[in-house]
């Protein structure tokens, strides 16, 4: 099958995406049991005993063309820290969201995200020609949603009862979504904008 998006490999000087494997799988055990990601009622994040069904869910949806999966390695050890996406892809329309991503705890909040997110965004607006990209979080995901927003993304809208979340029971088992994006007239100026924070890091 031809995919609009093949995989690759994506660098800097703070991170890696490589093209998520199975081998990764140990790597990705290890660092989910920094913080207990799977813990978190308001997100989906693999359980450690669960890494390699998610793996292969996730090679599964790349190879029906509507994800291309990343393993993110710290440059600083060699080891998978997490896992990011280009997801939900639209070729039609030139559109994709970034998603399904989780960190290890102890790289959180640091450059590792910041440039993941300039590789994979200058990915999809200049090489793909993408006319928007999206990011999806759940409403109660403070950390997710500032996340987003300090890249320059703007909220388009919140979908209310969107999904069931399998992690809660009675009112709270309804997901409401935050989405948002940024399009391709912006991106020049969210680029500016992260090189800059990028370049605060590197000083």
């Amino acid at each position: 099958m031809n995919h609009w998006i093949a995989p690759m490999s994506l660098s800097g000087q703070h991170v890696q995406l490589v093209p998520l494997s199975h081998e990764h799988r140990d790597d990705l055990a290890e660092a989910v049991r920094d913080g207990d990601l799977w813990n978190h009622w308001y997100t989906a994040i693999p359980t450690p005993e669960g890494m390699a069904a998610e793996i292969t869910r996730r090679l599964d949806l790349q190879a029906k063309g509507s994800m291309c999966p990343f393993a993110v390695i710290d440059p600083a050890t060699g080891q998978a820290v997490g896992m990011t996406t280009f997801m939900n892809i639209d070729a039609a329309n030139r559109r994709v969201e970034i998603g399904s991503t989780w960190y290890r705890q102890s790289v959180q909040r640091t450059p590792l995200n910041t440039q993941a997110k300039r590789l994979l965004l200058a990915h999809a607006f200049e090489h793909l020609n993408c006319i928007a990209v999206e990011f999806r979080t759940h409403f109660f995901n403070q950390q997710s949603r500032r996340a987003i927003e300090r890249l320059g993304a703007k909220l388009d809208g919140v979908l209310r009862s969107h999904q069931i979340n399998p992690h809660s029971s009675g009112a709270g088992a309804l997901r409401d979504t935050c989405v948002y994006s940024i399009i391709a007239s912006e991106w020049p100026n969210v680029k500016t904008h992260l090189d800059y924070q990028l370049c605060r890091h590197s000083a």
